[in-house]
């Protein structure tokens, strides 16, 4: 028996075949794997294609500019007044109160009656509340304390008003009126006092404070609008709903202002540059729904705010103290809504509609905040004024 130790299944020297088992070893098995060949078709279905790459690119730029844009075309004070829609008043003891003073009957002569004890009473008493031609005005004072050197000016401006006294709707005689004055204090921001600020008789604003976008707390009706030209409303939205404006004269230059406004003959390009701010071409009410305040209004508010400040001077008031003043001459009852800087608190709101802070107030050097602040507390103090929004 012959037995086979080794089959070489290399090719021959001589070139002859191999033998048929040996070819069959010789062809090399197959091995299959459990791999899982990803093929053209299955790759559609694991990768986006490049429509689709490009529509979900184009989503997250569009993303990212708006997360950077928004909030640049939506000022902050804005995005928090309409974040702050649904929020309680901050409040509701003083708008319960504020409710309770509205239901009672009107009190004639409250203010002027509850303002006689104080020593300060026999300035604040029949002051003219707008200027007319045959009423005095004091010349010896320049303004706003008086007229001196705006003669000329006035005259142009009276001659421009067909009705420059005190229109028959604001008159005393035969009705009992509640006024209230709106000041632009942060304390009104968040009050929910709209709806009982539009229930007064007399509604009195001050320069370009705003009403649209914020009449849940400051009300939508206006009834005078106290205004210098570099303070009036740019927007004519401001002055819907709005019965008279009112200038408050702080140079000659104002008069002729109110004229161009009121016979809607542009200022020059020269008498602009007087101003310290642009001011508005137009203001969309008829002539006679324009005033001028009486320059007596400032010069007595003055006078008495010289008794409450540390040092003694011309005293310039606010248009604030100024507008109470002339409340108490036209109205029985007088309210206030958004009065009281906090000075002690910097980081307080300091007006109702944008997000400056109190600390703001310190860089201001004209009026005596100070001073005005202890006024009001004493007209409060004795009834001759209500503090709706408890900031006094």
């Amino acid at each position: 028996m012959v037995t086979l130790n080794h089959l070489s299944v290399e090719d021959p020297d001589d070139g002859s075949p191999l033998l048929p088992e040996a070819a069959e070893a010789a062809t090399p098995t197959p091995v299959f794997h459990r791999q899982r060949v990803v093929t053209k078709t299955d790759s559609k279905d694991f990768f986006p294609s490049r429509r689709e790459n490009f529509a979900f690119s184009l989503v997250l730029l569009i993303g990212c500019y708006s997360a950077v844009l928004i909030p640049a075309y939506f000022p902050l004070d804005k995005v928090a007044t309409l974040s702050d829609d649904n929020q309680h008043p901050k409040d509701l003891a003083l708008l319960n109160r504020s409710a309770s003073l509205l239901s009672g009957p009107c009190q004639p002569h409250w203010g002027l009656n509850h303002l006689k004890p104080l020593p300060c009473s026999a300035s604040l008493l029949d002051i003219p509340v707008f200027v007319q031609q045959d009423r005095p005005v004091r010349w010896d004072l320049s303004p706003p304390l008086g007229l001196q050197g705006s003669e000329e000016h006035l005259a142009l401006a009276l001659a421009s008003l067909p009705q420059p006294g005190l229109p028959p709707s604001l008159r005393r005689e035969g009705s009992c009126r509640r006024c209230v004055v709106v000041g632009s204090g942060g304390v009104l921001h968040g009050s929910h006092l709209g709806s009982h600020i539009d229930q007064y008789d007399i509604i009195i604003r001050l320069n370009n404070a705003p009403v649209s976008d914020f009449e849940r707390d400051a009300g939508s009706r206006t009834t005078i609008r106290l205004v210098y030209p570099e303070g009036a409303p740019n927007s004519a939205n401001e002055y819907k709903n709005t019965t008279m404006v009112v200038l408050v004269v702080f140079k000659s230059l104002d008069l002729y202002w109110l004229t161009s406004i009121i016979t809607k003959k542009p200022l020059s390009f020269w008498s602009k540059l007087w101003f310290w701010r642009e001011v508005v071409d137009d203001i969309p009410l008829k002539p006679e729904n324009f005033r001028i305040l009486h320059p007596e209004i400032i010069h007595k508010t003055g006078r008495v705010l010289q008794k409450y400040a540390l040092k003694q001077r011309n005293m310039v008031p606010t248009l604030g103290a100024s507008a109470v003043v002339m409340a108490l001459q036209l109205c029985d009852q007088v309210s206030l809504a958004g009065f009281g800087y906090d000075m002690q608190h910097p980081g307080a709101r300091l007006h109702y509609y944008e997000t400056i802070r109190m600390g703001a107030m310190k860089a201001q050097v004209v009026h005596d905040i100070s001073a005005e602040k202890l006024f009001l507390r004493d007209l409060v103090a004795a009834g001759a004024v209500t503090d709706l929004t408890g900031a006094l």
